[in-house]
């Protein structure tokens, strides 16, 4: 699924009346009336959490590449690299913490945080204790961030030289040429092959089953009997995997714009609904920014809004701004306007700069950050390989071209680029899994929490209503209306009393709430030379 908006922003947020039962636990802790893991594999991970819970996690000062200030403490916790084979060669995930600050009295353990990708690290998440609408909860909890396997310094992946990953000016068509397709078809094969070739054997093993095994370990290793956990984006299907496979080992789970669990779905279909639905928000970001025509002077109509993007897009087509800007940054830059709405100010304006004459706002937001390109490239990489792993992928192109080329009719803003990011998985080499068929059933799981926005793109709502479905006694929160991704601790306070008085007291409705939209982005209240936020958000 699309990547942008992983390096930018910041998440998370809270409840009301009754929650209830605990889950009843099952004689191996798996859901009955659902396809268990493999005995091996299954063995494997009791077999590693019992290590990882007599070692702990030694917590001491942060390596310098992790730019965490002094207050966060770091460790390591080990993993087999197949859960197979326990004995066999291990990895170490990079583990983050910030103690709680609150009495003693009030301490309930440790949050998790998992902020999405695949690929995204959440190192920074215990710098959130200091934000203001997460003092309540770092009061009671150590938020606890760490770097799945592959990410960072987790046994870090790479399929390709930084510098290459970042190369700009790039194209973008909306109806591509033979031509441009056969290029692209290339670049995926040997980007699958740079995955292959530097991975070796080991590439297999980056999966979303093993991503959930692992934070078993990790619960283990910090002495939690039961994970307190909160996903967002890709970070609630490894929260739906980790439910389906240890629902005795949950306490409290918050799934925060949660990815579309059908096991159809992985990962293939859930790219092409995503691209459907980032047609609507790209619209919804054409309707305001011609309500606030007064502002930008991109025209007073959506359609015309578009016609002044196309007009830019064509523009650097032939001649880059500041020699790294074309139609690909461009679009990457916009998509993240699919994203998060508090990004509509500063593109609206960088656009209406740009056809003015002006260049620099567009480049400050779209240039490649070549200081960046290890990071980006290695996010890449897990991605690319989580995804092709987790399960089957059509593998001749035409079938490819035949469903892009038929959304592209309906939905042109997103769905080539989207279909080229994934392309890579046509032409895997390692093998492929089945994805494990998410579900839980009355009493096995303790009440989970499920917030989601109406309109997010990234993760569609209709995702939020399945996993609901799916995971019996899950409490949906809506808001409604709204589109921005990753919802929790954000704007809305309506929405962020849900998760706290779900997080703080166990409290939620009975099955589901709706809160109002927050406010949309006042083009004449923000300051449009702002800095962009620098805590990462959920990516799917």
């Amino acid at each position: 699924m699309t990547r942008a908006g992983l390096a930018y922003g910041l998440v998370a947020g809270l409840g009301s009346l009754v929650v209830s039962a605990l889950a009843v636990p099952t004689a191996n802790g798996l859901a009955p009336g659902r396809e268990a893991p493999p005995d091996a594999e299954s063995r494997g991970t009791a077999i590693a959490a019992q290590r990882a819970a007599a070692a702990g996690v030694s917590f001491g000062t942060c390596p310098k590449e992790e730019s965490l200030p002094s207050a966060v403490s770091c460790g390591t916790v080990e993993v087999p690299l197949d859960y197979a084979h326990p004995d066999g060669r291990s990895i170490r995930l990079t583990v983050s913490r910030v103690r709680a600050s609150g009495e003693t009295t009030e301490h309930q353990g440790t949050l998790v945080y998992n902020p999405g990708g695949p690929g995204a690290s959440s190192m920074y998440f215990p710098l959130y204790a200091e934000l203001p609408k997460w003092r309540r909860l770092a009061r009671a909890y150590d938020l606890v961030g760490y770097a799945p396997r592959g990410v960072g310094r987790s046994a870090p992946l790479s399929c390709q030289a930084p510098e290459d990953h970042v190369k700009a000016p790039t194209q973008s068509p909306t109806a591509p040429s033979e031509a441009f397709k056969r290029e692209r078809i290339a670049e995926a094969r040997a980007y699958a092959d740079g995955c292959a070739r530097r991975a070796g054997d080991a590439l297999r093993h980056y999966t979303s089953l093993n991503n959930a095994r692992d934070l078993d370990v990790l619960r283990a290793a910090l002495g939690e009997e039961r994970l307190t956990f909160m996903g967002a984006s890709y970070g609630t299907y490894i929260g739906a995997l980790y439910a389906t496979l240890y629902p005795a080992h949950v306490r409290r789970m918050v799934f925060d714009s949660a990815v579309h669990p059908a096991r159809e779905k992985i990962w293939y279909r859930n790219n092409l609904d995503q691209s459907l639905a980032f047609e609507r928000r790209w619209a919804d970001f054409r309707a305001w920014v011609a309500r606030h025509d007064d502002a930008f002077g991109l025209g007073s109509t959506p359609e015309e809004v578009a016609d002044r993007y196309e007009e830019a897009k064509a523009k650097l087509a032939d001649e880059p701004a500041g020699g790294v800007v074309g139609p690909g940054q461009l679009q990457s830059a916009f998509l993240g306007a699919g994203y998060y709405d508090d990004y509509w100010v500063p593109r609206a304006t960088a656009l209406s700069e740009y056809l003015r004459g002006n260049h620099e706002p567009l480049v400050e937001q779209a240039a490649p950050r070549r200081g960046q390109a290890k990071a980006a490239e290695n996010a890449n990489a897990v991605y690319t390989a989580v995804e092709c792993n987790d399960a089957p992928w059509p593998t001749r192109w035409e079938v490819w071209d035949r469903d892009n080329t038929e959304l592209a009719r309906r939905a042109p803003f997103e769905t080539w680029d989207n279909a080229w990011l994934n392309l890579p998985c046509a032409y895997w080499s390692a093998p492929r899994q089945q994805p494990l068929q998410v579900r839980t059933r009355w009493g096995q799981l303790p009440p989970v929490l499920i917030l989601a926005a109406e309109r997010d793109a990234a993760t569609p709502y209709a995702g939020a209503k399945e996993l609901a479905r799916r995971l019996k006694g899950a409490v949906l929160i809506t808001e409604e209306d709204a589109g921005t991704h990753g919802i929790g601790g954000g704007p809305n306070d309506c929405v962020n009393s849900y998760l706290e008085d779900y997080l703080l007291r166990g409290e939620a409705p009975v099955r589901r709430a709706s809160c109002a939209p927050h406010p949309e982005p006042d083009p004449v209240s923000l300051d449009r030379s702002a800095p962009q936020p620098v805590l990462p958000r959920p990516s799917v």
